[in-house]
């Protein structure tokens, strides 16, 4: 299980200033893939990318242009989505024969909303 950080800027931004004046120590998940909110996370996972993760899941697609072909997407579109889905950890590509073969990486995921705080949490599963 992996999780994932929901954090506004405002908060990110004063966490970093006080770890780097030393006045607490970095929390293990600093540098790691943060959201500003659960809202942008869910602006990510449209209908049409949420077709596309199920269509690598099920079809496996053997490269980006297959996909492509599968999805009926055009390929420096498809490229730039799958890499905002690799970085968050939803897609992994291995290369085979110098192809870059896409593959889901995640099953599900949850959403743990801290309604007293924005201390929010997205466990991939």
């Amino acid at each position: 299980m992996k999780h994932v950080k929901i954090q506004s800027h405002a908060s990110l931004r004063e966490e970093m200033k006080t770890v780097a004046r030393g006045e607490k120590k970095a929390p293990k998940d600093a540098g790691g893939v943060s959201f500003d909110s659960a809202e942008a996370l869910l602006r990510l996972l449209t209908p049409q990318n949420r077709e596309l993760l199920g269509v690598i899941r099920d079809k496996k697609p053997q490269s980006i242009a297959e996909l492509a072909e599968l999805t009926g997407r055009a390929q420096p579109n498809l490229t730039r989505t799958l890499g905002k889905l690799e970085a968050i950890g939803f897609v992994r590509f291995k290369t085979v024969d110098r192809r870059k073969v896409p593959t889901a990486s995640v099953h599900s995921l949850r959403i743990n909303i801290d309604p007293f705080s924005q201390n929010d949490r997205l466990e991939l599963l």
